[in-house]
């Protein structure tokens, strides 16, 4: 049976009307037809100075790098002298949440990214070989590889008996779920535990799940304990886990989320260094902003959320009530855009009353106490410091939607602001972070580098005009000079228009 696709035919940048796909496929019984991108600066990947030159891929794979000559049945596209860039590589995202009703993953490829490592902060879809199988059916627009959250499985053994530490027998039933979802092509394990039901976990209950990864060959991806209060312990935690499961691990969205922590970034890359040179195979990610997005819930590590002096220690030192800006709230949806201070001044309470108020109103609320909050908490030298850490890679944290800005802006915001505008890093290491580095420190095999054999994700950016636009008060805006972008040798994405092609796969730890 043949299968036709139109002609493609991008020059100086310009998408012709008809194009459906980058690689020309003629049918079934004619030879595929290579595509030649040329005139482009290359950034390759690896870390090692962009070149003027050319890239070829045939099918899902890059053929060739360098200087090329045309060959008869290339398709030809003319980069315009602007950047090609292994496609980013998010690692760690949780658009697993609602990715069949956005196959197109647009917050996604708007910003360059091919390749997502969901099943973050303890949470995976279960099991997920149907969440693979159905991928396999029904691909969405980027790439899928996952963890497998500890916290699913502590909640699948313990159910809602979970406010304790896990027994003997609780511990194997994790251990033989974790087989069946590492048997099923999980990158490694992850934990959430700043949040319930891991926050109860003790860590010798996480070495033993971590030891059964490590057996297949994964990693342990953690949102520490904490990254504000009891940081140092937390980062001593993860330490000692990778010691003792002799794992590879890694700390989700590095920071140092607390007042009294800012300035101190040195102080935890000389630990994290310390450690990788006693045989720790230490690595973590950070989104490019100061502020996060989460649960009331977190700030609150003791759970005592109607403790006035807990409340007040928030407010003192965590993130002031003017750097609280609620982003969902079901109980009242009157807080949606507003900040702890203004909420305050809304109901004529005093910030910590109004804190306690809104953490008890949204837990009376069961599904309807729906809540999420920005906060901010972090220092602008600190993010700048753990960026230019040579094993952290780029990460959005983010989600298809929601009310923080990196789901549509962190990869341009690093490019644009981190390094056009402030120098902080240079373009090639920039690259680097949100490709090569990211697949070595999830595991992903012939992905993040523009190399001959490797798959062809790919992005073309303009280093002249990339930006991110999104705020918080419109997180969705999509950002400046993605031109257009690859998956599998099939383009999904070009002049801010997602093109309805799905050609991501799912990618299985081997």
């Amino acid at each position: 049976m043949e299968r036709m696709r139109r002609t493609v035919l991008i020059s100086s940048g310009v998408l012709l009307p008809g194009v459906i796909a980058l690689i020309l496929l003629t049918s079934t019984s004619t030879p595929l037809h290579s595509t030649l991108i040329f005139n482009a600066l290359v950034v390759d990947g690896s870390g090692a100075p962009a070149f003027t030159g050319s890239v070829r891929i045939k099918g899902d794979r890059i053929t060739a790098v360098g200087r090329l000559r045309k060959r008869r049945r290339d398709a030809i596209v003319d980069a315009g002298g602007k950047v090609i860039a292994p496609g980013f590589i998010d690692s760690h995202s949780h658009v697993d949440r609602g990715l069949f009703r956005q196959r197109e993953a647009l917050a996604c490829v708007s910003q360059g990214i091919t390749t997502v490592v969901t099943g973050q902060c303890g949470g995976s879809v279960f099991p997920l070989s149907d969440l693979f199988g159905r991928l396999d059916r029904e691909p969405a627009a980027v790439n899928i590889a996952s963890l497998v959250g500890h916290g699913t499985l502590r909640r699948r053994v313990m159910r809602d008996d979970y406010q304790r530490a896990a027994t003997d027998d609780e511990i194997t039933a994790m251990i033989e779920l974790l087989h069946e979802e590492m048997r099923a092509g999980a990158l490694g394990l992850s934990t959430g535990l700043e949040y319930d039901p891991g926050i109860y976990s003790t860590t010798e209950e996480v070495v033993e799940l971590a030891r059964v990864a490590a057996g297949y060959g994964g990693r342990y991806v953690s949102h520490m304990r904490s990254e504000d209060r009891n940081l140092w312990q937390s980062v001593e935690e993860i330490i000692t886990i990778g010691e003792r499961a002799a794992i590879p691990v890694h700390i989700s969205h590095m920071k140092l989320a607390m007042l009294s922590l800012w300035g101190q970034a040195g102080r935890l890359i000389e630990r994290l260094d310390t450690a990788r040179a006693e045989g720790v195979e230490i690595t973590g990610d950070l989104y490019p902003y100061t502020y996060w997005q989460s649960s009331l819930t977190v700030l609150f590590p003791e759970r005592d959320f109607e403790n006035r002096e807990s409340a007040a220690f928030v407010l003192s030192e965590v993130t002031p009530a003017e750097g609280l800006l609620m982003a969902e709230y079901g109980p009242d949806s009157t807080c949606v855009g507003k900040t702890v201070a203004e909420i305050a001044e809304m109901r004529g309470t005093d910030p910590v009353t109004t804190l306690i108020d809104l953490i008890m109103d949204s837990r009376r609320g069961g599904r309807g106490g729906a809540e999420s909050v920005i906060g901010t908490s972090m220092s602008e030298e600190d993010v700048r410091e753990l960026m230019a850490w040579p094993y952290a890679g780029i990460g959005t944290d983010g989600s298809l939607g929601g009310g923080h800005p990196r789901s549509f802006g962190a990869f341009p915001r690093v490019l644009g602001r981190y390094v056009r505008e402030h120098g902080a890093l240079s373009l090639e290491e920039a690259v680097r972070k949100m490709t090569s580095l990211s697949a070595a420190n999830a595991g992903l095999a012939s992905r993040g580098m523009i190399r001959p054999g490797y798959f062809a994700d790919l992005v073309l950016f303009d280093p002249a005009t990339v930006l991110d636009l999104a705020t918080t008060d419109d997180p969705e805006l999509l950002s400046n000079g993605i031109e257009w972008v690859c998956v599998n040798g099939t383009l999904v994405f070009h002049s801010g228009v997602s093109l309805g092609e799905y050609p991501g796969q799912v990618l299985r730890r081997p």
